[in-house]
Order: C-alpha cells, then sequence, then structure tokens
C-alpha cells in the first residue's frame, strides 16, 4: 500500500442545485421517518446522568441525584430539557412511491451547519418514560451566503413533536439549519484568518475564577415578586473547547445524529448506505462527514482555521445558565438561540444574561431573559432568549403549561398514524 499523502483537497466542490431547492419545498408538512433508531429508546436514570454530563456539562443534582431530587416538588431524578431530544419512536409508515424520491440524496455533499434552535417545554421527562415522535421540514428559506463567497444557501427548518402514549405534548423543537456550498466557503476564506488563543497561566486562573463563583439557585425558591428587570444572571463559563468535550457530546446523544454512523462494522454499513457521506482523508480512509469538528485538516479545507463545536453544546450551555438561576421549582417554558460566530477548538465561552420583562401569563408569573455568550475575543457568539414560570407569593407553585389545541391534536395523530397512509401534519 502507498505510504505516500495526498494534499488535494477532496469532495467540496458540491454545489446547491434548482432541483435540490424544489424537493426541499415538496417536504413541508410531510411527516419524515427516522433514519436509524433514537439513542435512548426510554429514559432511565443513568441515561439521563450521561446526557447532562457530556452535553451541558452540568453538575446540577436534580439531573444527577435521585436522592436529592427525590426532596423536590418533581419527587424523582428529572431529565435535563434537550434530553428529549435523545429520544422519540418515530412510526411514520413508509414513503409511498411519490413521495419518496423527495427524500432521496437532498443536497449531497454540500456542508450543513445547524444555526438556531427554539423550544418549548410542557411536562418533565422521567425515569421510564417513553416518547414518540414526529418529524417535518417547516420552512425553506434560499438566501445569498456571506458564509459561501456570497453564493446561495438554502436555510431549513425542521420541527420536532414529542408526546407521551397517551399523545400528550412533552415538548416542541424548531431547529434551522444552512446549506452553504464547501467549495465556495473555501475560496472566500472568512474564517482562515482566524487563530488559535494562547492562554496565560493568568488567564487560566481567571476562568477558574468564574467556574468556582457559579452559582446553582436549587431548592432555594426564586419568586416571581422577588425578580427585578435588570437583574444579572450569575455567569458561566464554558472551555477552552476541548476534543474531550467534543467526545462528550457524543457520550450524550450517541454518534448517529439520524445518519446511523460509528465504529468499525458500523461504519462500513453507513458507507454502504449512505456512501456521499463518507470521504477519503489525505491518507485514503474513508471519513464521517462530522469529523471537520475535530480534524484540522479537513477544517482548514473547508475555509475554517480548525476544527468547532456541535451547535447543540452552546444550545444545551445556555439552558445550564438559566437552570442554575431559576432553581429546581421553576419552570423553563419557551427557548431560542441563534449561533452567530463559530465557537473553535481553543476557544472560551462566558454565558451571561439578564432579565427584560415580568408577566403575568394565563395566569402564570414569567420573566424574559436575554442570554448571550461571549468569546476569549470578546464577540458575542452566541443570542438567546427564555421565558421561565416562577413560583409567587401571590399565585402559589408554578402551573406546567398547557399546549394548545392545534399541538395536542396532532400528538393524537402521531399515536393515531401507525400504520396510516396520509403523512400530511
Amino acid at each position: 500500500m502507498a505510504e505516500t499523502r495526498s494534499r488535494k483537497p477532496r469532495d467540496i466542490e458540491a454545489r446547491i442545485t434548482d432541483e435540490d431547492i424544489e424537493r426541499a419545498r415538496q417536504q413541508i408538512g410531510v411527516a419524515q421517518r427516522r433514519r436509524v433508531e433514537p439513542f435512548n429508546l426510554s429514559a432511565s436514570v443513568d441515561c439521563m446522568r450521561h446526557f447532562a454530563f457530556g452535553l451541558a456539562g452540568d453538575d446540577n443534582p436534580l439531573w444527577h441525584d435521585p436522592k436529592y431530587a427525590a426532596s423536590t416538588r418533581w419527587r424523582s431524578l428529572v431529565a435535563h430539557p434537550m434530553f428529549i431530544q435523545t429520544m422519540g419512536l418515530n412510526e411514520t409508515p413508509p414513503y409511498p412511491p411519490e413521495i419518496k424520491p423527495l427524500f432521496r440524496g437532498l443536497f449531497r455533499g454540500v456542508g450543513k451547519y445547524l444555526s438556531g434552535t427554539t423550544w418549548t417545554f410542557y411536562r418533565p421527562v422521567f425515569p421510564g418514560d417513553v416518547a414518540y415522535e414526529e418529524y417535518t421540514t417547516h420552512r425553506i428559506e434560499v438566501k445569498q451566503s456571506s458564509f459561501a463567497d456570497r453564493t446561495r444557501s438554502v436555510i431549513d427548518t425542521y420541527r420536532a413533536l414529542w408526546v407521551d402514549r397517551a399523545g400528550a405534548p412533552i415538548a416542541t423543537r424548531e431547529n434551522s439549519l444552512v446549506n452553504a456550498e464547501r467549495g465556495a466557503s473555501a475560496k472566500a476564506g472568512k474564517n482562515i484568518g482566524v487563530g488559535k488563543h494562547v492562554y496565560t497561566p493568568d488567564d487560566v486562573a481567571r476562568i477558574d475564577e468564574i467556574y468556582a463563583a457559579e452559582q446553582r439557585r436549587g431548592a432555594d425558591k426564586r419568586y416571581w415578586e422577588n425578580v427585578e428587570v435588570g437583574d444579572e444572571l450569575t455567569p458561566v463559563a464554558k472551555g477552552p473547547l476541548t476534543i474531550v468535550d467534543l467526545v462528550c457530546r457524543h457520550i450524550a446523544t450517541g454518534m448517529a445524529d439520524g445518519y446511523d454512523v460509528g465504529p468499525t462494522r458500523y461504519a462500513w454499513r453507513s458507507r454502504r448506505r449512505m456512501p456521499a457521506f463518507y470521504t477519503a482523508d489525505d491518507w485514503g480512509v474513508p471519513q464521517v462527514a462530522q469529523r471537520v469538528h475535530w480534524d484540522e485538516q479537513r477544517a482548514q479545507d473547508l475555509g475554517l482555521p480548525t476544527g468547532y463545536d456541535y451547535a447543540i453544546m452552546r444550545f444545551a450551555w445556555m439552558i445550564h445558565l438559566v437552570t442554575n438561576w431559576m432553581g429546581d421549582d421553576a419552570w423553563l417554558h419557551r427557548y431560542s438561540v441563534e449561533l452567530r460566530k463559530f465557537n473553535y477548538l481553543g476557544d472560551l465561552q462566558i454565558c451571561s444574561g439578564e432579565v427584560v420583562d415580568k408577566t403575568i401569563e394565563n395566569g402564570r408569573p414569567a420573566v424574559e431573559l436575554a442570554l448571550r455568550a461571549v468569546s476569549q475575543r470578546g464577540e458575542a457568539t452566541t443570542l438567546g432568549a427564555a421565558t421561565v414560570l416562577l413560583p409567587s407569593r401571590e399565585f402559589g407553585p408554578v402551573v406546567l403549561p398547557e399546549p394548545p389545541f392545534e399541538l395536542r391534536s396532532r400528538g393524537a395523530m402521531v399515536m393515531d398514524r401507525r400504520g396510516a397512509d396520509d403523512l400530511r401534519a
């Protein structure tokens, strides 16, 4: 076998086509089948603990310690809010002939970057719970890409609904992803000049001070009446980002990401089914597209200085900030995040926020939070917002929000869909 190394970048010239855009639009509202089983078929204490550990780096005992959690209003360990995304049995029937081509090889070879998320949470996930999922394309937008040398980009937004055995909604999520031409992004070179930050011992000591100053409200109730607009959340440090952080992310959520990738035989099986998802590295070894997160050379081939985080890591970090502040007796109802900058290996993020409004929502006392994460470069890489329901001295403990009728109706359809022919949401 040859021992020489090829430095010619491979497979970065795929283009966004009009045909792909039209097929994507035809997917809107069609219930989609899962490529693979969910990472967790049901919630268990260990799965819940591993998720909070690996994705969020969040040591809140409400997620980890059954004895502690039993003393809270929930009477049990509670899953981290985003844990539900690792669950969801999908019983969507096989696509009929006229729909099946819509999902074959869409935007093949084009870079896909998760850029934002919006969640609504209706009830906790407890050990032993099982969830069912409906997944649909919600919106397709065509834009000119500032990331990829002013070429076209496509923003596709996907809706997920998770329900329990009775069809009652647990949570909804909308994820927005940017499809950008990899070759064009490499030519643009917009990010290639960003260098890795070098930390001095004094820098590390200051970061350690932020970790040490982190405050968790826990069992100490935060009453709505005691909150004022302008109150600041105690900052949470995340980083500097390392390969270990990326490995732990996969401990939390698995490797699949809907693509059924994995080690050895799983990789071989996946390559047979999705050859376009694998490209050869400089030594000719087939490698999964996700390697851009940890493979510096692959990242540079695509116009980036080095690997970078997964979007869902920052989504979880901002929830860590919020749940630390709100305490065990509150409820995170709505939550959204937009990613504005890459978070490269070696980067530090300081997550912070403030109260921007107080409301009474359907008899439920709530506060609105503005969230942000700022890197060691002073750049706001992440912006977000959250609605938190708080206990009140006047109105009493938090009452969980009721899903709207339209959502409850969809939940009933999810549970009635097994074997059905109608895939329209």
